[in-house]
């Protein structure tokens, strides 16, 4: 099985030219290309032009808003519809109605940067209509194929839009600390789809590309630790109340703990010399110690916010994506599942983007060095993988493979 990750690239198709059908054929191609363009531009502006952010939403309302639910969530919901092909053998979504829900996306993005009530009110309907329509195509498609084990995630991914839905209309109302209180249920909300999908794909792919490997699954456990983390993101919209903090701790640190215990039985060490590989386990891992420190903040343990936020948004989420656009796009595309260096400078530079960040949440001399040295190696991540896949997403696959035929659906 090993000698499948070195089958020679075939040339005839990458000589295609762009096409807009190949284009719109899966939801990957538009949402990987637009989210990691976003995730650049993004911070881009946060750091160095913070000015130009002029609308409703603005200051560390739209950088919290932008990073996870303009990139991050972006990034899950074009994994999902992707994959959803794969896991029912139906169509999610593609063409004119995928490039509407593009269109909802890029115009939420231009929206929150206007100034004036109206382009935020339409802005927020875009992004609503965004993550509606992603929940509804995701349930078509699981839901008429009777595809019981992902039954569950058409659901996740609404509450994603639900948690942005709430978020939105408190940062119209004014009131920071409920704000934030919105903006940790998403986060925590997308961690458990992340846990979700993470457990279910690490193994795989390890087991593919390794000769031999053999992990185990975990799959009772895993249903406990994204069990523990939906209770969590509940449990934080009302931190106020009594017991919350202590259920949200006690919940994060079950996720945490039996996500670590998951990456040991996972065999790290088997898998060092695969780039495509270490780089899921390196975000695993960052994603289960930022759970960890969530359950800190929450006991009042550790008191800055921004620690957990971070800890879990750039060392969890945003190493898991630079893995996941890279393996499951060239996958997708027909092309030989090896890294080369672009992808692997990549790698590196979001590792170092995510130690510089935390380096600048330390009160020390050096911290605004260090904040533009991370966001400047985060640019440079990013600009590197839209140079080497940007040309790919919008030509046809190079092997013209078909789509999988549309599963029957069981009555």
């Amino acid at each position: 099985m090993a000698g499948l990750m070195h089958i020679a690239e075939p040339t005839a198709g990458a000589r295609s030219p762009p096409q807009w059908r190949a284009f719109l054929e899966l939801a990957f191609r538009p949402l990987y290309l637009g989210g990691c363009l976003w995730a650049a531009v993004a911070v881009a502006l946060w750091i160095f032009a913070p000015a130009w952010i002029v609308g409703t939403l603005a200051g560390v309302a739209w950088h919290a808003h932008e990073m996870l639910w303009g990139f991050v969530a972006t990034i899950a919901v074009g994994f999902l519809l992707t994959a959803g092909v794969n896991w029912t053998g139906a169509m999610t979504v593609r063409g004119t109605p995928l490039a509407l829900l593009v269109a909802c996306w890029v115009g939420a993005r231009m929206g929150f940067l206007l100034p004036g009530t109206a382009a935020f009110v339409v802005a927020s309907a875009l992004e609503v209509v965004f993550f509606a329509g992603a929940a509804v195509a995701l349930a078509r498609a699981i839901y008429r194929t009777r595809n019981r084990r992902n039954y569950g995630i058409p659901l996740v991914t609404l509450a994603l839009g639900v948690a942005d839905a709430l978020f939105l209309w408190t940062a119209n109302g004014g009131d920071y600390g409920l704000l934030m209180q919105r903006f940790t249920a998403g986060l925590l909300a997308m961690a458990a789809l992340a846990l979700l999908v993470a457990r279910r794909v690490i193994p795989f792919f390890a087991m593919r590309a390794v000769s031999g490997l053999t992990v185990a699954m975990h799959t009772r456990s895993g249903h406990w630790q994204v069990a523990a983390c939906v209770l969590a993101a509940i449990a934080s919209l009302g931190l106020h109340a009594p017991g919350a903090a202590t259920v949200t701790a006690a919940a994060l640190t079950t996720a945490g703990v039996i996500a670590l215990v998951q990456l040991v039985a996972w065999k790290p060490w088997a898998v060092w010399r695969v780039p495509l590989l270490w780089i899921l386990y390196a975000g695993y891992a960052g994603l289960g110690l930022g759970l960890l420190v969530g359950a800190l903040h929450a006991a009042g343990i550790a008191e800055r916010a921004a620690w957990p936020v971070h800890v879990i948004g750039v060392a969890g989420f945003s190493v898991l994506i630079i893995g996941m656009v890279t393996r499951t796009a060239l996958g997708h595309l027909g092309r030989p599942l090896r890294a080369d260096r672009g992808m692997v400078a990549s790698y590196v530079l979001v590792l170092a983007a995510a130690a510089l960040r935390f380096v600048a949440l330390v009160p020390v001399a050096a911290a605004t060095a260090a904040l533009h040295a991370s966001a400047l190696a985060w640019i440079a991540a990013f600009a590197i993988y839209l140079a080497r896949f940007a040309p790919m997403l919008v030509r046809p696959r190079v092997d013209a493979n078909p789509l999988p035929p549309a599963a029957p659906v069981r009555k």
